[in-house]
């Protein structure tokens, strides 16, 4: 089949084989924690200021329906690393039982988890350097297979999901600024892993930005929560400022992500299933709603990736694909995710899928057993299929009061998804249900 010259030019353009790039490239991956899909200026949020990711989200490819495998922190990062949804890496939730014996119980867990390739150990077998900073549960840096990094892990120094790491961008960046001189020093590239404990609670927020936030009317964890967007947005500048300042923006590829939702308790005062549950809102966090799955995704990388809004999904376990690709090396074919910058990957992909367990319930070697929805997404439609796993504590109220056994919505007239239209449209259900099995079977 000939090519015309217009066709080979987009085809260049949006399929970059790493035989292209005489060196390899340096990766950012930023992750965000616990940031509704909404909340950024350039997702259309009406107050919030994010004007760096704005700013990085011109020059991207840019997905505003991009999806992570599960709507908590531990599982969703497990599954960013390795390419794998939870029933597949064993981490579903964020401890075993509750806040009982931790460290003891997450031993076996972590055990599978760190059997499963990664991302971070391909690279560095492919002579990247790695450096570990923010979130990561996994026990220390070096046991989820990075050089390098912060988090040690260790229980008798109350190490558990980032420790040490989670001080980076709320106290500044010299452990990323000494990696990266490092890196240029040894002459190899580098991948940072950028999960900063922004804007996750605590939300004490520079007085400056909330002030800037508090008005009349607004209540107080709302207006603290969006000036932490706004500095998690600083932090975001500054790390991309100190990469530019070196003259390594050219050669670097900078992926951006958030691991789950969340949503002020207060936006829910009206829901009678908030008085079920005192912390962040009922369908956001922890949840396989809109508001606990769904994220923007970008990639960047100058002169190799044409920035455009792209309306097709992505996902959490497109990373590790799409970080193969560009660094040269060949992602585990067992992988369900896809290259992101390979478009006609994109366009053919019909459904994406996810999951949602119980929070602080783990069952090791039976993830069914805290299964509490399956879902998927396919066009403007999303099914969600109810479950009632084991839950054992409190957050067991995120899920009781929901006892529809399938919940239809049509995202795009109904993006707040507030109308159920299962009963109406009983053939799309069983068609997506089918999908959903098939998938998970």
């Amino acid at each position: 089949m000939k090519l015309s010259i217009c066709s080979f030019f987009l085809l260049i353009t949006f399929y970059v084989s790493p035989l292209i790039a005489k060196e390899k490239p340096n990766i950012v991956l930023i992750i965000s924690d616990d940031q509704a899909w909404s909340d950024y200026g350039f997702m259309g949020h009406p107050d919030i200021k994010t004007p760096h990711l704005d700013a990085l989200a011109k020059k991207s490819l840019l997905f505003k329906r991009g999806y992570v495998a599960a709507p908590l922190c531990r599982p969703s990062l497990a599954s960013m690393a390795t390419g794998l949804f939870p029933f597949q890496h064993g981490v579903t939730g964020n401890d075993v039982n509750g806040h009982n014996d931790r460290h003891k119980l997450d031993i076996p867990m972590r055990k599978i988890f760190h059997q499963k390739p990664s991302v971070i150990k391909k690279l560095v077998a492919n002579g990247y350097l790695t450096h570990q900073s923010g979130k990561w549960w996994e026990g220390s840096f070096s046991a989820g297979g990075f050089t390098h990094g912060m988090t040690h892990g260790d229980p008798k120094r109350r190490g558990r999901h980032g420790d040490a790491g989670l001080t980076i961008g709320r106290k500044g960046f010299k452990p990323i600024t000494d990696f990266i001189d490092h890196s240029v020093e040894q002459k190899k590239p580098f991948f940072l892993w950028y999960a900063p404990f922004l804007p996750h609670t605590p939300h004490n927020p520079p007085k400056r930005l909330l002030d800037k936030y508090k008005k009349e009317g607004r209540a107080m964890d709302v207006a603290k929560y969006y000036a932490m967007c706004e500095w998690f947005d600083e932090t975001c500048g500054e790390l991309l400022g100190i990469i530019d300042k070196k003259g390594l923006t050219k050669n670097t590829i900078v992926l951006y992500i958030c691991d789950n939702g969340w949503a002020a308790p207060s936006t829910r005062a009206d829901d009678p299933t908030q008085k079920l549950w005192r912390g962040y809102a009922q369908r956001s966090k922890s949840s396989p709603y809109e508001n606990g799955i769904r994220t923007p995704i970008m990639v960047s990388w100058p002169g190799k990736i044409k920035p455009q809004d792209s309306p097709e999904f992505a996902h959490a376990i497109d990373l590790f694909p799409t970080i193969a690709q560009a660094a040269g090396f060949e992602a585990p074919k067992n992988l369900q995710g896809i290259n992101l910058m390979n478009a006609e990957a994109r366009k053919n992909r019909k459904q994406i899928f996810g999951v949602c367990h119980s929070t602080h319930n783990v069952t090791i070697g039976n993830p069914k057993d805290t299964l509490q929805y399956l879902w998927s997404l396919e066009g403007e439609w999303k099914l969600l299929v109810r479950y009632h796993g084991k839950d054992t504590t409190r957050y067991k109220n995120l899920h009781v009061w929901d006892k529809a056994p399938y919940r239809l919505y049509n995202v795009k007239n109904d993006p707040h998804e507030k109308v159920n239209l299962a009963d109406k449209h009983p053939e799309i259900v069983k068609r997506m249900k089918k999908a959903i099995e098939d998938w998970r079977n």
